[in-house]
């Protein structure tokens, strides 16, 4: 079998030891020939139809949980049916939850795997750019209840993670623009000279697999350093939601129409033209991000956001600190992210008005 490899894994350290992210194009064909007693499979429903061919051996286990990827089948009412399957296929504490998807899957299969039999291994085998380039190490689950988006969740990192880029291949061209939004994300938290190195390579990661998996590894490898001082999120590591206040209003005001890492993309633009409007940053560095990220998001600039859902959502984020406040990451004169929190006032409303009517669309 032939497959791109990277000989250097990453070794992340976590609350409860450390784990591997091995690189191996051919990692999901070595799993279905080598399948052990103790697996329970979780899989996204369209994954399992497009590699049938590859994972006859997964398919046919005796413990396959297929799911389709959609934000409500990550939402609490659902998961009774998860805990069911499991418990019928008698799932004990040394066996291993084995997920292969994006970050819906993800998210259901770290959640079981924090919360069934006071905690279980689980692999995973990220299937999308965004799952493989950002939030397959971190330990995040993110677990949505009625109308709240990921209000619940744990840190439990996977066992092992096994990174091929043969599934990128199956992708369609909005959710590689997506994962690539979060890749772009790292790099500007990383550093101006980082976000330069994206920017000017951008073309030729959608083109080169070669150059996507060394922008991928190097996503992780930022993260990394990060997850590492801050696992559970109480301080530096927050920055990461850069894009993510406003990503995660987009989302809701769209009811989703707008794919994740497409709604982080316009969130970063958005919260680098808030900055700039407040002062904090300047127009030079709104102009420099702005070209990368409009060409990233540009399939999404007519697409309807209504203003009052979105400031609806916003003001409801998590982490948000006060009733009359929203709590941003945002970007400074010398381009680096810090988070504060503003007024969530008639003026912020006009802002964001401004840019989704008018600044988005140019």
């Amino acid at each position: 079998m032939e497959g791109l490899l990277v000989s250097n894994n990453l070794v992340i350290n976590s609350h409860v030891g450390e784990y591997q992210v091995y690189f191996n194009d051919c990692a999901l064909e070595e799993l279905n020939q080598n399948i052990f007693d103790n697996a329970h499979f979780i899989i996204d429903e369209k994954v399992a139809n497009l590699y049938k061919d590859k994972i006859p051996n997964i398919l046919s286990s005796s413990s396959v949980l297929l799911i389709e990827a959609l934000e409500t089948n990550k939402s609490l009412d659902k998961f009774p049916q998860y805990v069911k399957h499991l418990v019928d296929k008698k799932l004990r504490r040394d066996q291993v939850l084995i997920a292969i998807g994006g970050g819906i899957i993800q998210d259901i299969t770290c959640f079981l795997s924090a919360t069934m039999l006071r905690g279980v291994k689980w692999y995973f085998y990220p299937t999308t750019l965004l799952s493989q380039a950002d939030s397959c190490i971190g330990s995040k689950s993110s677990i949505n209840s009625g109308n709240a988006k990921n209000i619940l969740g744990t840190f439990t990192p996977p066992d092992k993670v096994y990174i091929s880029t043969s599934f990128l291949d199956t992708l369609d061209h909005t959710e590689v623009l997506s994962g690539l939004g979060e890749m772009i994300k790292v790099h500007i938290i990383d550093s101006p000279e980082s976000f330069d190195n994206i920017a000017k390579s951008y073309k030729a990661i959608l083109k080169d697999k070669a150059i996507m998996i060394e922008f991928i590894r190097r996503s992780l490898e930022i993260k990394k350093q990060y997850i590492e001082i801050d696992e559970f999120d109480k301080g530096i590591r927050n920055i990461f939601n850069y894009g993510h206040s406003f990503g995660h209003a987009i989302e809701s005001a769209t009811n989703f129409g707008i794919p994740h890492g497409i709604a982080v993309t316009i969130g970063m633009d958005m919260a680098n033209f808030v900055a700039m409007k407040m002062g904090i940053s300047s127009k030079d560095n709104y102009s420099h991000m702005h070209a990368t990220l409009y060409e990233n998001y540009n399939g999404y600039t007519s697409y309807p956001i209504p203003i009052d859902l979105f400031i609806s959502a916003i003001s409801k984020d998590k982490k948000n600190i006060g009733f009359n406040e929203v709590t941003l990451i945002l970007t400074n004169k010398d381009a680096k992210v810090f988070k504060d929190s503003y007024k969530n006032n008639k003026w912020f409303s006009d802002v964001c008005e401004y840019y989704l009517t008018n600044e988005r669309v140019s």
